[in-house]
């Protein structure tokens, strides 16, 4: 039996405005996942729904398979991080850390004794006497996410705890909220809209969009076998680049290059004769010059970026455009015309009408 079990939630407004579609999830008691989409699609309310912050409008929330809905959130033993780091700006460090004991009546000693064991696991022990205003970002992040792991209890909900935070401090923390999730072992619930946070921490991805759930899978999966046009869209970075086209003769155009579609499905190529077609390939998946068998493009180069261990190099072909992520050291000149390969086993062709992927 899994811990949490979402069956076809649903979140509608008074106003109608139906926020969240069926979603259906079961978790694991130790998993971390990750709700990940853009801003709106419903992943924070869904995240509120679970914490008791906010009512399901329908569907069912089981906590090891008894029904939660009517639960209130210390019912529900779960422990919420937010965006904002909701610190109390008169208490020191210990005693933020410490409230939710403190408020349950729990003996001084005991208290001592647990907050000095979460400042450890946290980096904060010698930060104990401080106030908010004396920390950084990231200390501040942790003294929050210290008072909620000090408190035992079986969730943890962060709601983009990262999202406040500038580049070099989100890369820190985010390599300290999984190793904290490593030694506390809890079930962790993620929401964020940044999809790097969301495939170095997951062990599952919950993508999102206008309420509806896209797919679920592991950060591997939702990379090597994306569902749809969206998914593929929306993880990895520069994302996938996409070429639409209606098939004409088996083959789509991209600028003055043709593109076989026979060569990626064999005999199913003929069902899709007339219809449109997206081609899709991601930025690394590409090989400079010609090679054998794969698909070859000549575009022109309109930019580069170069990025250190490697250089985004933007192309056209007529109006279509792409990006391709290739070694520094192979770098082309700007305004020159470039032939580049995608082996076959790289693309990816989605059905232009469903947006689904075609297998």
């Amino acid at each position: 039996m899994a811990y949490l079990t979402l069956k076809n939630i649903n979140k509608i407004y008074p106003n109608g405005y139906h926020a969240v579609h069926n979603f259906n999830l079961e978790i694991e008691k130790g998993e971390f996942i990750v709700f990940v989409g853009p801003s709106g699609c419903g992943k924070s309310t869904t995240l509120r729904m679970i914490a008791g912050l906010e009512d399901i409008s329908n569907g069912d929330f089981l906590i090891n398979g008894k029904r939660a809905n009517e639960m209130g959130p210390r019912e529900r033993e779960v422990a919420m991080v937010f965006q904002s780091y909701a610190l109390y700006p008169q208490m020191t460090v210990f005693d933020n850390i410490a409230f939710g004991l403190t408020l349950q009546g729990v003996d001084e000693e005991v208290i001592e004794e647990k907050v000095k064991h979460t400042a450890g696991i946290l980096g904060l022990t010698d930060y104990l006497d401080r106030l908010p205003r004396a920390l950084s970002g990231g200390q501040r992040q942790r003294v929050a996410i210290g008072r909620a792991i000090i408190r035992k209890v079986g969730v943890f909900l962060m709601d983009e705890p990262l999202s406040n935070l500038d580049a070099k401090q989100r890369v820190t923390m985010r390599s300290e909220i999984a190793q904290i999730h490593k030694s506390t072992g809890a079930t962790t619930i993620y929401v964020t809209h940044d999809q790097t946070e969301a495939m170095t921490l997951a062990d599952r991805i919950v993508v999102m969009k206008d309420g509806y759930v896209q797919q679920i899978g592991t950060p591997y999966e939702l990379y090597y076998d994306p569902a749809n046009v969206f998914v593929a869209g929306f993880i990895g970075e520069p994302p996938m680049n996409f070429i639409r086209g209606t098939v004409q003769q088996g083959k789509i155009r991209f600028g003055a290059n043709e593109l076989s579609i026979e060569k990626k499905l064999g005999a199913k190529a003929a069902q899709y004769e007339g219809k449109e077609i997206v081609f899709g390939f991601r930025p690394e998946h590409i090989e400079l010059g010609r090679t054998a068998g794969a698909y070859q493009i000549t575009a022109d180069v309109e930019l580069t970026e170069m990025l250190g261990d490697n250089t985004n190099v933007y192309v056209t072909a007529d109006e279509d455009k792409a990006i391709l992520k290739v070694d520094p050291h192979d770098t082309p000149e700007i305004d020159s015309t470039i032939t580049f390969s995608i082996p076959v086993e790289n693309v990816y062709l989605f059905d232009g009408e469903t947006e689904f992927v075609i297998k």
